[in-house]
């Protein structure tokens, strides 16, 4: 397999932009990632850029999928966030959350860990096949059956987080999944909220069922932000990882990094 990895980041309708990614990788593994800042500017985007840079430093220091070595790195950037919490003023009250897509280019399979309500989502075959689960008000009482997905996604409490980088008192909440297989035609998608919210799931899988290779879908997941956002919307980024079969690969992007077969 080839993986070719596409990236938007906006500031859609504020005046910063408090959104990073950033993707790191080896001749066996790639780690890719999205944070979403809160705090005013100069407080969430230095969070976030703290978790990308802890994170992706240490995963590069030991890459790998263990689930209890994933959880260790979001941990350590919880840790780092909070002790530049401690230089006061704008940063202060900063928080992040993070998502983290670890992938095995020899083994052909991928691991994703995060905190918030910041999604990584794979799609097979044009379909949904996972999605992480935020850490978030509204996502607890869709558990309990209070509300469905499309009422959490337009509900006034949508950005109330349970989880977040930056946590003093206690530890944050941190999910992470088994390892998972990859295979050709496998798309990862890692975004923040301001790309989820505002589209939904199945604008998500329609607009990727529509496009014919990642920067013509993400392009397109641009063009319906700027559609459907409401006045003043959030900062959005995503990051598309489409998986090919080397035999639809004839000349690879700069951003195209080659799989072991």
């Amino acid at each position: 397999m080839e993986i070719e990895i596409v990236t938007l980041s906006r500031q859609g309708g504020r005046s910063y932009n408090e959104d990073v990614h950033g993707h790191w990788h080896d001749d066996r593994y790639v780690a890719c990632l999205v944070a979403d800042g809160a705090g005013g500017h100069g407080g969430g985007d230095v969070a976030a850029a703290t978790a990308r840079s802890s994170v992706l430093g240490g995963f590069a220091a030991a890459p790998g999928l263990d689930g209890a070595a994933l959880r260790r790195l979001l941990e350590q950037a919880n840790r780092d966030v909070v002790a530049r919490q401690a230089e006061g003023g704008k940063l202060a009250a900063m928080r992040s959350t993070v998502v983290l897509a670890a992938i095995d280019l020899h083994d052909n399979q991928f691991a994703w860990a995060h905190s918030g309500d910041s999604r990584a989502y794979l799609f097979r075959a044009g379909a949904l096949v996972a999605r992480t689960i935020d850490h978030s008000l509204v996502q607890q009482m869709v558990a309990g059956g209070m509300i469905d997905e499309e009422g959490a996604r337009l509900h006034p409490q949508r950005n109330m987080l349970l989880s977040a980088l930056g946590s003093v008192d206690e530890p944050p909440e941190i999910a992470v999944s088994a390892p998972m297989p990859l295979a050709p035609g496998d798309v990862l998608l890692l975004c923040s909220d301001g790309v989820w919210e505002p589209l939904g799931d199945d604008c998500l899988r329609e607009t990727l069922q529509a496009s014919r290779n990642p920067s013509q879908w993400v392009d397109q997941l641009d063009t319906e932000v700027r559609a459907r956002a409401r006045p003043n919307h959030d900062n959005y980024t995503a990051l598309a990882v489409w998986f090919h079969a080397d035999d639809e690969v004839t000349q690879l992007l700069p951003d195209t990094i080659p799989a072991a077969p």
